[in-house]
């Protein structure tokens, strides 16, 4: 009974891993906070106005095409092509649509309609007859170069034009806005071409999956380009927008631009921090979610120079304005943001002085209000006085200056001020402004303006000078590995408006939070509401939540981006919170039981109005988290496992003389001690010089555990978490491939009579030179996919027919009696044929050439040929894997090209038809007879180890190492 369960225990545990691996990728998938967007909508059917191409650029790229945006009336007035507005161009990423630009060409519309077209956009965009370039990289450099004689059509549109546009804007969504900035590497390109460069969920660090080297080679070009050439460049802005949590496609920490920082011409945000939308979106909806859309919009317009009528060449201006829109939002126009001296000649204002530290105006019925202009002065309190900070704020307050600071008073009448509303910032349903007073030293007073058009709405103000250092605390996260217990509680007599929670050690992606936040007032007038924002100082991606006291509300703490090294900024949970509150902080780390590791650590803040709990989820979160940044490299650790259990079959086959199990020889050989040291190991010595001068000697190419640190999405243990996952994927993947060649060798059986496996027969014969010539043939005239996929075919049917042999040998050998019995039966039969008896006549079923015809070796011999025909067919099931977005892209361009070029397959497909030809008739005699098979059942390992080195984030290598492993093998049967 014992021995039963050790022999399932394997598979329980592969299972338990496969299941970890699809909750994770359910998670990714699926589990994740709701759509919070709102659908754009036409206000008129959209039309596409087909642009013609010079014929020249239409023959070089049949599949590819120009249109102009239009609704309406404005379709009719713009069929003749002579366009009047300020040309704005939209490229669509992988396998994008030209018709995506309909919400931003229809929002823009109907803005210029609202400012009686003073000026409008003209939408373009480009039709790149949505071609997979995530997946096949050979496009890309077709794509730019298309771009680029577009750009110069567009402006042709303008010739006639008295200011004509001299640059277009540029929106790119996914891989169009990489294909934005791989215009400037062009050799003929001209900079000034383009002015902005707004991206949406564009992977610009890296690509998602490198499945093959034209992606890398284009990243890298682009990317050195700008680095290097930054200087050059600066005069270029890019906006770089990322989607958040819900885009699971394209994470957020790679839609950052790669540069040296030296020039601020880039923005780098999240929509999660995007003032007026605050929101996360998936990889699609960034593009129509109106709130993005509007403030796209809005942005586009304020860029407008209005002396010219096009987008201004102010670098500080382009900045400010998209600073103002993106992140900083304070309601009032980014161009009048400049401080300016004002006085105040309303002679009719009330104007009141508040000698209290602390301070809240509600605005009283609307029967009770004097239409008149009200000014509070709050003065400044003295150097010796223990405040840092004014902190202000006010909801439902319409006019957009409401804040000022005073320079010269009279009489407690401000003679000389300077707007400050510029420094306020929208957060929510407040306008906050937090002033540190050591900067504003030249006012003598803080004034809060109420004009009299704030009698339409109820609103209320609220400032208070405070002390910055008491309004701050800190508490270290938890390890995510760390086991104990421990309590500290701080009690903070405050009924303050603002607090702040530094989260200490809090700078890793892999790290992730639950922050409950419970509200508890005593005394409450009217409806109060806390704003809670998790704030990320090295980079915009800011998540903001309202709600209403008392209440219970969480907040999932993750970051999309780790601290840079030159950083030692800390994230911090701002409270914007009612005043009648009271709060107690109480910092707890308790230990408990996870989903999946086992531990559950939680630091449990408490002011006395909100009880803060920080809960790490080691299960669920970096489970999530485990799937979401690091699921792409499984397959290269799948790989790896396949190949030991190769090398571990071939071994056996040499030693013991028979071939193991598939899952056995896994289960023996995948253990990450094999794998992961080795690659530990050259790590640390690369940080020798000695060593690297070595390493460059040899020519091996950076090992991609070094990237990902570049990157900071790697962390202790998660190469052994992907080696176990990549264990069981192989693992049931080699019982779901055993039952599927099971199932369908009977449906073979039926149409094709089995055949008994012979032990001698040539590696090399006519049908084989047929067969590999036919797809040399396939390689050279299409592409390398269709021809590996072709050959894969062709060796899935040998293993079938192999499959059904040994099925009916096995049935022979069970169904003919022993050798002992029948020279017995032989025997007697022959005594009563002495003895003149009757002797009937033999069965046919027991004539000696049918016990000759199989013997147990035979039949051992045929097990151990099909045992090493599935491992390879493992191997070759993962390159066809590979080399299937690249036959994708292919079969989809069949009509405009036969030959896929450049194809990224091509040399895989030539080694492997070659090797396929021989491994094809291969037999067990002949590998346990190879000089070479203890060699080759070595190679895996040292096969495996370098696939981990060199193909975790250069997945376009594991076909190349498995190719030289199947050669290799191939070679050893000719030996």
């Amino acid at each position: 009974m014992a021995g039963g369960w050790r022999r399932w225990l394997p598979a329980i545990f592969q299972g338990f891993l496969l299941t970890l691996v699809s909750l994770g990728i359910w998670d990714v998938l699926f589990v994740y906070e709701e759509n919070k967007c709102s659908m754009t909508y036409m206000f008129e059917y959209p039309e596409y106005i087909k642009i013609k191409l010079p014929n020249k650029l239409t023959s070089k790229y049949p599949s590819y095409g120009l249109y102009l945006y239009g609704e309406g009336d404005s379709v009719e007035a713009r069929k003749n092509l002579k366009a009047t507005g300020i040309p704005v161009l939209f490229l669509p990423g992988n396998a994008g649509s030209y018709r995506q630009v309909r919400s931003l060409g229809s929002v823009a519309l109907r803005k210029a309609e609202n400012i009686h077209n003073k000026f409008h956009f003209d939408f373009f965009s480009i039709d790149f007859n949505e071609e997979l370039v995530a997946l096949y990289g050979g496009s890309l450099e077709r794509q730019t170069t298309f771009v680029h004689a577009c750009i110069k059509v567009i402006l042709k549109l303008y010739k006639d034009q008295k200011t004509a546009p001299c640059s277009v804007a540029i929106v790119g969504h996914s891989m169009g806005g990489i294909v934005a900035r791989a215009l400037f590497t062009l050799p003929n390109f001209k900079p000034t071409l383009i002015s902005l460069i707004i991206t949406q969920a564009t992977p610009h660090v890296a690509p998602v999956l490198l499945v093959d080297s034209y992606l890398i080679d284009f990243y890298t070009t682009v990317n050195n380009y700008w680095i290097l050439k930054e200087k050059e460049l600066r005069n270029i802005t890019i906006l770089s927008m990322g989607g958040g949590f819900r885009d699971y496609q394209v994470r957020s920490g790679l839609t950052t631009v790669p540069s040296l920082g030296l020039y601020n011409n880039t923005l780098n945000v999240v929509t999660s921090a995007v003032p007026r939308a605050w929101l996360s979106t998936d990889h699609l909806c960034i593009v129509w979610c109106k709130e993005l859309v509007l403030a796209t919009v809005r942005a586009f317009f304020d860029l407008v120079d209005h002396q010219t009528n096009q987008i201004t060449t102010d670098l500080e201006r382009r900045m400010s304005v998209l600073h103002h829109h993106f992140v900083n939002y304070s309601e009032k126009d980014s161009e009048d943001n400049l401080e300016s001296s004002i006085s105040f000649s309303d002679s009719s204002a009330t104007w009141s002085e508040i000698k209290t530290y602390k301070w809240t105006y509600n605005s009283p019925q609307f029967s009770a209000w004097e239409p008149k202009a009200t000014y509070f002065l709050l003065p400044l309190p003295s150097e010796r006085e223990p405040y840092s900070n004014l902190y202000c704020r006010t909801s439902n307050l319409e006019p957009s200056n409401w804040i000022y600071g005073c320079m010269k008073i009279n009489q407690s009448v401000c003679q000389e001020s300077i707007d400050l509303t510029g420094e306020a910032e929208l957060l929510k349903m407040y306008k906050i402004v937090n002033f540190n007073l050591n900067e504003y030293r030249s006012f003598s007073h803080f004034i809060i303006h109420i004009s009299k058009a704030s009698v339409n709405k109820r609103f209320n103000i609220e400032c208070e000078f405070l002390t910055a250092k008491s309004r701050l605390m800190s508490t270290p996260v938890t390890n995510v590995l760390s086991l104990g217990a421990s309590i500290n509680r701080i009690i903070i007599n405050s009924t303050g408006l603002v607090h702040k929670i530094q989260l200490q050690d809090f700078n890793q992606i892999y790290q992730a939070f639950k922050i409950r936040v419970r509200s508890q007032c005593q005394i409450i007038h009217g409806k109060a509401e806390d704003v809670y924002r998790f704030h990320v100082p090295w980079s915009h991606e800011d998540f903001v939540v309202t709600t209403s006291v008392p209440s219970s509300t969480v907040i999932f703490a993750k970051l999309h981006r780790a601290r840079p090294e030159n950083d030692s900024s800390v994230p911090e949970l701002q409270l914007h919170t009612a005043r009648s509150c009271r709060y107690e902080v109480d910092n707890r780390l308790l230990l408990a039981i996870s989903d999946c590791f086992i531990i559950l650590l939680s630091t449990h803040v408490t002011l006395p109005s909100f009880s803060i709990t920080y809960l790490i989820y080691p299960g669920k979160e970096i489970k999530r988290k485990l799937i979401r940044f690091h699921g792409i490299y499984l397959p290269m650790y799948v790989v790896a496992n396949i190949l030991l259990a190769f090398g571990r079959q071939l071994m056996h086959l040499y030693s013991e003389g028979h071939c193991l199990d598939f899952n056995i020889a896994l289960n023996a050989a995948a253990k990450p001690y094999k794998v992961i040291p080795f690659i530990n190991l050259a790590v640390f010595l690369l940080r020798y010089d000695w060593f690297q001068e070595m390493w460059s000697l040899l020519m091996l190419p950076e090992i991609d555990v070094l990237i990902l640190n570049e990157r900071g999405s790697s962390y202790p243990m998660i190469a052994i978490l992907l080696f176990l996952f990549g264990t069981a994927i192989a693992y049931w993947n080699g019982i779901f491939l055993r039952l599927l060649l099971k199932q369908l060798s009977s449906l073979w059986w039926i149409f094709h009579r089995p055949r008994i496996v012979k032990k001698e027969h040539r590696l090399l014969n006519f049908q084989s030179y047929g067969v590999m010539i036919f797809l040399l043939f396939i390689t050279w005239t299409t592409c390398g996919a269709a021809a590996l996929m072709l050959g894969y075919v062709l060796y899935l049917l040998k293993v079938l027919s192999l499959q059904s042999s040994v099925r009916t040998m096995k049935g022979i050998l069970n169904l003919a009696p022993k050798q002992e019995d029948m020279k017995k039966l032989a025997k007697e039969e022959g005594d009563k044929s002495g003895k003149g008896e009757h002797t009937p006549k033999e069965p046919e079923t027991l004539s000696p050439d049918r016990i000759k015809l199989l013997s147990v070796s035979d039949v051992d011999d045929a097990v151990d040929t099909l045992q090493i025909h599935i491992t390879i067919l493992h191997l070759l099931s993962w390159i066809i894997l590979f080399s299937a977005p690249s036959f994708i892209y292919w079969f989809k361009n069949l009509r405009y090209s036969r030959r896929l070029d450049p194809d990224p397959c091509g040399f895989v497909a030539i080694t492997l038809v070659f090797s396929m030809g021989i491994l094809i008739n291969s037999h067990s005699t002949s590998v346990k007879r190879s000089k070479l098979l203890k060699h080759t059942a070595r190679l895996q390992l040292l096969l495996a180890i370098a696939m981990a080195a060199f193909g975790l984030v250069h997945l376009y290598r594991v076909p190349y190492f498995v190719t030289f492993s199947l050669v290799f093998h191939a070679f050893g049967c000719l030996v």
